[in-house]
């Protein structure tokens, strides 16, 4: 419908209402365009929030309208706008009517009804929303509401008026607080109510103890460390009459140094060292809860007013520094940031006075300014505006008086004009005797420079130029009062900060002062990086601060739990992430930690590993000291993913800026060689891999594997290996020696299916490009050895030498090895050259041994634990201490590996001090087991042993500890996590156990090698007592007596540890065949033990079938417990002594002879009764 026709008048009734209808048709048709009748159209709004809708909303709109809301909020806040109503023109691209939203990065048009219930945020403090309508087709417009949204918790305090029923303000659990043997709290803190006593910071542990706590108790303030209450009052005593707080906002520190005991504070510029030294030496506990004026049981002790602004550092700083701490200065352990805290909504508020925050818009005063316009003074023009102010007096004018005088005068000037200006600053500066200047009197004048800062509010698209201010200011110049005139007045714009980039990929467009720029971040875009344009008010020119990128760091809460199916939706996630060239150390270890699980929990792809490689690459492009600490991670994710990537062809190869990757898929049997090349055309592009051994003109890189490079390799080993991997290093932050070698190549890696390869006949050829020419020239060709510099790696030469080609350019390096790997208990070092099928089946018979083991052990020792009669002798409390230890080495074992793949690395310590303790506890009962036996078969009689039982506990438990004590004490980083089982196919299993060769050949080696010496004696002295009493007469047929002679030798074999002997064979050809005899035997030890000494032993099955059986199998309570023996001077035959042999409970039936011994034989009558009950070490009245 047409304007015209919505004009016409069609009311057919009376003349009155026809009179009326005309009439407002009438007043429409002379001003169609005037719509103040219905809501204001242009406007400049600055509140905290509010609504505006269209013209006459809801009713339709009026055509041809332009108008124009100006949103404005302080810096450090955005703009949330949301359209609760929209109805408008429908039409393709928006091209009739239409509302534009300028948000501060884009221009966003809406038409129709799309907008209806959308909300949008600015990228600035700034918002200009367009209202445009044609000449036909109006519909009922929108409505709308706006808020002003602080992105910074450093523009909020925390209000804390009600002291009961308290909401919690405390710091976020995910913020990891370490332990503190220093620290310094900074807070800001106001409070109009007195009162004695109050609590403003409490820090607890996990159990809720108190660790560190800040209180009022009535008149003394204290500082509690560890329950220690240190009297911190005297600043406040001497300085502010005892008051900590004020109705205005003040810092409050604390420092505190457990060396010294010496506590800091500092209140209003005003420092004092307090002395405490009963704190000294105390620390505090890691991981706590920290709560900011906690509720108090009485009301009266909980503290009310208003906090800012805490911060908090694990160092302690000098008085003086704390007077000179600048607001902005950032706590390393816990800053003002809203990822440190947890704060209920309700108890924040927005405030302009705060020390780091800017002002919210407050109403104008009569004499409007920018201070008193808040945000109106954000979104305009600053003039530098210069001029000379004489005074025509004696020249003893007060500058002061001046400086108000030119205020006013420059106020007044542009007053009732049709700009608004406010006056920013006035400065006035001293100037010199002049007669250039001259008033009636022709008499000499003094002459004052004066500088001015004015500022122009834009509220309607309307640019003022600096000549038309300063033609203003001309007009109005004259005698200003008390005999001062201005002269010489210049105005210029100040110019804005310009057009920057930084940090890199960041870029701050051209913007006005005090203009608070918001980018959104590049690894997580929900969020914004900030930087503010200042204004210089000595200079009066404008300046860019830093940029605020702490909104802008990696949370791990940021990516979701890692699985097979989801694994390549988080690595493109981790894309977006890593494109960010501004990482911080703990976002590449974030980053790098969640690479590493995708690459060991899902089959890689060659588009996932694509994906992950590019990732790495992007990592490698942050600074050097950011990739310090994450070298081993980084390089074994690379590791990982190259042994795990799937692809079909003969090779597969994946490049990157700064990275690069090669698999050779080759056959061990037809193997003759195999290359690898790596280029860049023009040094900035990616690279660029191939397998062809042709030589490149632009090659960075270049290996060459020998055809011998297999030729030492054992048939299992051959056949294990599938592929040859290459990797290329173009830059070089993973590779920090701390000796302090200085890389001057790229760095490129090679293996041959995670197999150690040495001594080659042929060395290896590597030739790598300098990534400077090198005048002085004298290479050292080396290699990555993880082991040095305490498992953080180093660069090590050893098997590596320059060849005599090399040059200014590059160098030729031969190297006679490749990359190898340690294990476990491998004493001859080859468990690692195992092929992967024999590696799994290895594994499963030990985790399904050690599970067995593990069970029957405890059943052992539960048995003995609950048949008070089983365990009266010593032999079965050594063998209850033997399966105590056995029980815990096998289940410590079984669950290592799920332990370490916390990747904590106190926890990973603690699991291998266990495991390498329980494994030499093991071996030492194994050994008292054998002395034990020498005791009672070879002395007999002749040896009296006083508290028998407690010196073996001893040796058995003491020293084991003593010698783990020992490794701690040296280093406690010979315990580390350690990856096992590495093949082509799989990335291996950590496990946590000893890194090191001395200390594991030492403690391990060495220790089991003297206790298999000394068990193995024993067990010939055992087996030559056999024989002994074989040759006696016995009732026994010859098969009867070779079977249980057999008995006794296998119990004794699996008691004294034999077993574990094969560790020493497990040599050459041999290997396998005694590792899968290591593995069987040595992980089942526990069941084979059950078996012989406690389900074979009869006095066992008697209190299992009385207690444990019913029926005809349950024996009566009555039935003889122990066999009595009444000829006390009977020869021990052979007969008996197999069976004692096979109980490993020698002597456990003599409880009825024994008494009869010790009436009936003279030999020990002098004896007490003590010592008469320890000859029962071997009872011969059992044979």
């Amino acid at each position: 419908m047409s304007h015209k026709a919505r004009l016409r008048c069609v009311y057919r009734g009376g003349s009155y209402w026809r009179s009326i209808c005309c009439l407002a048709v009438f007043t429409s048709c002379l001003c169609p365009t005037a719509v103040l009748c219905c809501s204001s159209c242009t406007e400049t709004l600055t509140g905290l929030s509010g609504q505006f809708t269209s013209p006459c909303y809801p009713t339709d709109y009026f055509p041809n309208l332009t108008c124009m809301w100006t949103i404005l909020a302080p810096p450090g806040f955005i703009i949330q706008l949301t359209f609760h109503d929209f109805e408008l023109e429908e039409a393709q691209g928006c091209q009739y009517d239409f509302v534009a939203i300028q948000n501060g990065a884009e221009n966003i048009k809406f038409c129709g009804v799309t907008a209806k219930g959308h909300t949008l945020n600015s990228t600035t403090n700034e918002m200009v929303v367009t209202f445009k309508t044609d000449f036909s087709i109006q519909k009922k417009g929108f409505s709308a509401s706006y808020r002003q949204v602080a992105v910074s918790l450093r523009n909020q305090k925390v209000v804390l008026d009600k002291p009961s029923h308290r909401q919690v303000v405390s710091v976020s659990p995910s913020v990891p607080i370490p332990d503190l043997e220093q620290f310094t709290v900074c807070l800001e803190a106001k409070s109009s109510t007195v009162k004695k006593s109050w609590v403003l910071l409490s820090y607890v542990d996990s159990n809720n103890l108190p660790l560190i706590a800040f209180s009022s108790q009535g008149d003394d303030i204290v500082l509690a460390i560890s329950n220690v209450d240190c009297d911190v009052s005297q600043l406040w005593k001497d300085n502010f009459s005892g008051e900590a707080f004020t109705n205005d906002w003040e810092q409050l520190c604390v420092t505190w140094d457990s060396a010294s005991g010496d506590i800091i504070t500092q209140n209003r510029n005003i420092y004092q060292v307090n002395r405490c030294s009963a704190s000294r030496g105390k620390s505090i506990a890691a991981q706590g809860s920290l709560t900011l004026a906690p509720e108090q049981n009485k009301s009266s002790k909980t503290f009310t007013g208003q906090l800012y602004n805490f911060r908090l550092w694990d160092f302690n700083m000098s008085g003086q520094m704390l007077v000179d701490l600048p607001c902005d200065e950032v706590g390393n352990v816990v800053d003002w940031e809203n990822s440190f805290w947890d704060i209920p909504v309700s108890t924040l508020e927005a405030d302009s006075d705060l020390s780091c925050a800017s002002g919210l818009p407050t109403t104008t005063t009569v004499r409007p300014t920018c201070s008193s316009l808040g945000s109106g003074c954000h979104g305009g023009i600053f003039y530098r505006t210069q001029f000379l102010v004489y005074d025509q007096s004696s020249g003893n004018t007060d500058t002061n008086l001046i400086k108000q005088r030119v205020l006013t005068w420059l106020t007044r000037s542009f007053q009732n004009w049709n700009y608004t200006v406010y006056v920013e600053s006035v400065s006035i500066f001293k100037g010199n005797l002049t007669s250039a200047h001259r008033i009636a009197a022709r008499s000499l004048q003094k002459s004052y420079n004066c500088l001015a800062i004015l500022y122009y509010n834009i509220t309607k698209n309307i640019y003022l130029e600096e000549q038309v201010v300063q033609k203003r200011l001309i007009n109005k110049s004259s005698v200003i009062g008390n005999n001062l005139s201005i002269n010489s007045i210049h105005v210029q714009p100040i110019v804005n900060c310009s057009l920057e980039e930084n940090p890199p990929q960041y870029t701050w467009t051209t913007t006005r002062p005090r203009i608070t720029l918001l980018l959104p971040c590049l690894t997580n875009p929900s969020q914004f990086a900030s930087r503010k344009c200042f204004l210089n008010t000595e200079n009066y020119t404008s300046y860019w601060e830093s940029p605020n990128m702490s909104n802008c760091s990696i949370n791990a809460s940021d990516f979701p739990e890692v699985s097979a199916e989801n694994a390549a939706e988080v690595a493109s996630q981790l894309l977006d992430y890593s494109a960010d060239k501004n990482l911080t150390r703990e976002d590449v270890g974030k980053l790098l930690n969640t690479l590493n699980q995708i690459v060991i929990m899902t089959n890689i792809s060659v588009n996932l590993g694509s994906t992950v490689l590019t990732v790495l690459s992007n990592i490698l492009s942050s600074s050097d000291t950011v990739l310090t600490t994450s070298s081993q991670l980084a390089l074994r994710t690379v590791d990982t993913l190259m042994a795990k990537i799937i692809f079909d062809g003969p090779s597969v190869n994946i490049s990157t800026l700064n990275l690069a990757i090669g698999i050779s898929a080759i056959d061990a049997q037809t193997y003759n060689g195999t290359s690898f090349r790596v280029g860049s055309q023009n040094g900035e592009s990616e690279l660029e891999v191939t397998f062809d051994g042709k030589a490149r003109t632009d090659s960075l890189a270049e290996v060459e594997l020998p055809p011998g490079v297999l030729e030492k390799l054992i048939e299992q080993e051959a056949s294990a290996v599938s592929r040859a991997q290459f990797a290329f290093f173009k830059r070089t932050g993973l590779f920090q020696d701390p000796q302090g070698f200085d890389l001057q190549s790229f760095v490129v890696a090679s293996s041959v299916g995670n197999i150690a390869i040495t001594n080659l006949s042929e060395p290896v050829r590597i030739r790598i490009s300098h990534r400077n020419p090198q005048k002085v020239f004298k290479p050292i060709c080396a290699f990555w050895d993880f082991t040095l510099n305490n498992g953080s790696g180093g660069w090590n030469s050893q098997g590596c030498w320059a060849d005599t080609r090399s040059n200014a350019n590059e160098t030729i390096c031969l190297c006679n090895h490749l990359t190898h790997f340690g294990i476990l208990l491998d004493i001859s070092g080859t468990a690692q050259k195992i092929d992967a099928v024999n590696t799994k089946i290895l594994t499963f018979i030990t985790h399904i041994g050690c599970g067995i083991s593990a069970i029957f052990s405890a059943t052992t020792l539960l048995t003995y634990v609950a048949f008070e009669k089983l365990r009266r002798d010593y032999p079965s409390k050594i063998l209850m201490n033997l399966s105590t230890s056995l029980f815990f080495l096998n289940f410590i074992f079984l669950i290592n590996g799920w332990l370490a793949s916390f990747n904590i690395a106190g926890l990973c310590i603690a699991v291998a001090v266990l495991l390498h303790f329980f494994l030499l506890a093991s071996f030492t009962w194994m050994g008292l087991e054998a002395v034990h036996m020498y005791i009672a078969l070879v002395k007999v009689f002749n040896t009296y042993i006083r508290k028998y039982m407690l010196k073996f506990c001893i040796i058995g438990w003491g020293l084991p500890a003593l010698v783990v004590i020992i490794v701690l004490s040296i280093d406690r980083k010979f315990y580390v996590v350690q990856l096992y089982g590495k093949d082509d196919i799989d990335g291996g299993s950590e496990f946590c156990w000893i890194k090191g060769e001395v200390v594991f050949y030492v403690t391990c080696v060495c220790y089991f090698a003297i206790l298999f010496l000394m068990n193995i004696s024993m067990f010939v002295v055992v087996l030559i007592q056999i024989c002994g009493r074989n040759g006696k007469k016995s009732n026994r047929k010859l098969r009867e007596e070779i079977l249980r002679n057999l008995r006794s030798v296998t119990s004794l074999t699996f008691l004294l540890g034999m077993t574990w002997g094969f560790a020493f064979f497990a040599w050459g050809p041999v290997n396998l065949s005694f590792m899968y005899l290591f593995a069987i035997f040595n992980s089942m030890q526990g069941f084979f033990i059950f078996v012989f000494h406690c389900a074979l032993k009869e006095n066992v099955q008697k209190q299992w079938r009385r207690y444990l059986c019913c029926g005809r199998f349950r024996l009566p309570e009555n039935s003889d417990w122990s066999r009595t023996i009444t000829n006390t001077t009977k020869k021990v035959s052979s007969e008996n002594l197999g069976k004692s042999l096979s109980s490993s409970s020698i002597g456990s039936n003599s409880t009825s002879w024994t008494s009869k011994f010790k009436s009936g034989s003279s030999l020990f009558k002098s004896s007490t009764k003590g010592e008469a009950q320890e000859l029962s070490l071997f009872n011969p009245g059992l044979f």
